[in-house]
């Protein structure tokens, strides 16, 4: 396996590794299936994306984006790990989000944040072992199928 910053011509391979994970219903509230179109313009802004591919395939991805608008949040970034289905538990979501929380420090940012539903334990696990920190539950966040969820908040301060 080897990782890289994200390309343009990642972005179906993106879209469909994320798709996977809102059908499965364990890493996000969204309902909607994503394209390439919707996924592109992720790529090459202030916010990195990175994949990870085993034998010239895109199999997971780790992208920052925009924690709060305000100017004093500039180096606080949400991020996300997304794993292909047949490709989870090999360690591709641990390649793609150190490798993102890297490039996040080189492009100066101080800290990451993000939600995972508190269930999820592979994702807490791996969120652990990469030094984030969980810092408490927002109870009643939204809704996914007409069911309310928590999710847990966790953050990793990254070097200077």
């Amino acid at each position: 396996m080897r990782v890289r910053n994200a390309t343009p011509e990642d972005a179906g391979a993106i879209a469909a590794i994320y798709t996977e994970g809102i059908e499965d219903r364990t890493a996000t509230f969204e309902t909607r299936p994503r394209t390439a179109a919707d996924v592109g313009p992720w790529v090459g802004g202030r916010h990195p994306v990175v994949v990870v591919e085993d034998a010239g395939r895109v199999i997971a991805f780790a992208a920052a984006s925009a924690y709060r608008p305000r100017e004093c949040y500039a180096g606080v970034a949400e991020c996300s790990v997304y794993v292909g289905r047949t490709d989870r538990g090999r360690g591709a979501g641990r390649l793609a989000l150190a490798e993102l929380a890297a490039a996040c420090a080189a492009a100066g940012f101080w800290k990451l944040v993000s939600r995972v539903f508190p269930e999820n334990a592979a994702s807490r696990a791996l969120l652990r072992r990469l030094g984030f920190r969980e810092v408490g539950v927002y109870e009643k966040h939204a809704q996914l199928d007409g069911v309310w969820r928590d999710v847990l908040i966790v953050e990793k301060l990254l070097p200077a």
